[in-house]
């Protein structure tokens, strides 16, 4: 069997090794051969790629239904002031200026 470990990122194991760096080429993660991408693996990123931090403002990119509102949230709804989800790079929460306490996906999004 390989050494060469699946992506923290993504999950996948089409990595390949360049240099000291492992790579995958699905999501074009990159991480160094010794840390394992532990640190790497809990960044929150938005359906670009871009890394989102506490704080930041993201715009919602497709209409989403909203459990227990009948209130759909609308293509380029702002979501200001996002929080992070500690131990869960796939969501974030925030509030939008119709619905409070909105617990969204990462893919739904990008950085504003």
């Amino acid at each position: 069997m390989s050494a060469i470990p699946a992506c923290p990122q993504c999950g996948l194991e089409n990595t390949y090794p360049d240099g000291a760096l492992f790579i995958c080429p699905d999501c074009g993660h990159e991480w160094a051969a010794g840390d394992g991408g532990a640190d790497e693996g809990t960044v929150v990123r938005d359906v670009n790629g871009n890394p989102l931090a506490a704080g930041d403002t993201v715009v919602v990119i497709k209409d989403l239904k909203v459990k227990g509102s009948s209130i759909p949230l609308k293509q380029g709804t702002v979501i200001r002031n996002i929080r992070l989800v500690e131990d869960d790079p796939e969501h974030i929460e925030g509030n939008s200026d119709r619905i409070k306490g909105l617990v969204l996906k990462t893919c739904f999004l990008r950085k504003a």
